[in-house]
């Protein structure tokens, strides 16, 4: 089983301002890091590093956000390509999301996740067979 982990939940991993949590993202993150099922998009990649670097009250610098990066990559990324775009357009259409939520599910999907973390969606929510966890909640 994969579990993908939305934009949120990554860049708490970071966040010093918000401590609890900061400390449940990195308890999730190790745990799947350990079993090796973590799932990524490259989507995620990208917003990670932009929220990283301009989002948060204390930013990390540069060169540490794209360490980060570097590292998240190492894990299975799912890479956004055309076909990908417009899946996640006919699901945002469809299931009332926004399209880079529709863009996440779709990338979830794709990568055989069964679970998508996120803070973003529905907690419980089933999305052809994806279920969505908060796991701040």
């Amino acid at each position: 089983m994969k579990f993908f982990f939305d934009t949120n939940v990554l860049v708490y991993l970071f966040d010093a301002d918000s401590p609890d949590k900061r400390k449940k993202a990195r308890n999730l993150f190790q745990k799947h890091a350990d079993a090796g099922d973590i799932l990524l998009s490259t989507q995620v990649l990208q917003e990670f590093y932009v929220a990283v670097t301009r989002k948060l009250a204390r930013p990390l610098d540069v060169a540490a956000a794209a360490e980060a990066v570097a590292n998240f990559a190492e894990l299975t990324v799912v890479k956004i390509d055309s076909k990908l775009v417009l899946s996640a357009i006919h699901r945002s259409r469809n299931s009332q999301l926004s399209f880079w939520d529709g863009l996440i599910v779709q990338a979830a999907i794709e990568g055989h996740a069964s679970t998508l973390y996120s803070e973003d969606l529905q907690h419980g929510q089933m999305l052809d067979g994806l279920r969505v966890v908060n796991p701040f909640g």
